[in-house]
């Protein structure tokens, strides 16, 4: 193995670790976590509101049904009155009960009446509620838009660069023999994607532990060119070329 094969292999582990890098960063923007803060807020509100709009339908058909009650009752005072004070019925005792029928029926209708108005009152805080949710559920909606807009730009942005980096990757893949590239991709899928590190001052630049002085002396001593490998990680080892 020649020393400019590993530091070609040393360019090419450059140049995908900046790949990575730039996917690891495309993958965790701030527009995401947003965007998950912002479905959480959603989901939480929809929740409430739902809560909400259950209770005010059961306020609301016990509305209606007051309502249909009061009505009957108010047309059945009408009915009443109109034969009690038709002419056609005359024997007083009859009479006397249909006053009594009218009595019941009008305070029946004072207490359907009395209903009514507290299930409008149970039901404005209610119906205030859900307008707020409604609105804060719009105002989500807009910023969720709004994100989604600035991740997709974002997105891209990062996007062009990492296709501008892999265009790179060919020419610096190249010089490095079939057999060698083959133990890089296997390294790299094993070392979270790094497979080759420096030597820097006695220490592996990818695991950043020192190696024995016993180790660095052997490698310090061996031919130009040699594959080492850090004991530490099992990262291939490059002595940094020329500045």
């Amino acid at each position: 193995m020649s020393t400019s094969e590993l530091q070609a292999l040393l360019a090419l582990q450059d140049l995908d670790s900046r790949i990575d890098q730039e996917r690891h960063r495309q993958a965790h923007l701030p527009q995401r976590t947003e965007l998950e803060e912002l479905a959480r807020s959603v989901a939480e509100r929809r929740a409430s509101r739902d809560a909400v709009a259950l209770t005010l339908a059961e306020v609301g058909a016990r509305q209606e049904a007051a309502e249909r009650e009061l009505k009957a009752t108010e047309d059945r005072v009408r009915h009443v009155n109109a034969r009690l004070y038709g002419g056609t019925v005359t024997a007083s005792r009859e009479l006397q009960a249909m006053a009594g029928d009218v009595e019941g029926l009008r305070k029946r209708v004072s207490e359907l009446e009395d209903r009514v108005l507290g299930l409008l009152d149970e039901r404005e805080p209610m119906d205030a509620s859900l307008a707020e949710l409604d609105k804060i559920l719009d105002e989500l909606a807009a910023r969720r838009a709004e994100a989604e807009s600035s991740l997709e730009v974002a997105e891209a942005e990062i996007g062009s660069i990492i296709a501008g980096l892999e265009v790179q990757r060919p020419a610096l893949a190249g010089p490095v023999p079939a057999d060698l590239l083959a133990k890089y991709e296997r390294l790299r899928a094993r070392l979270g994607g790094v497979a080759v590190a420096r030597l820097v001052g006695g220490r592996c630049d990818g695991c950043h532990l020192s190696l024995p002085a016993v180790e660095l002396d052997r490698i310090r001593h061996d031919v130009p060119g040699t594959m080492e490998y850090c004991d530490q990680c099992g990262r291939i080892l490059v002595m940094p070329g020329p500045a």
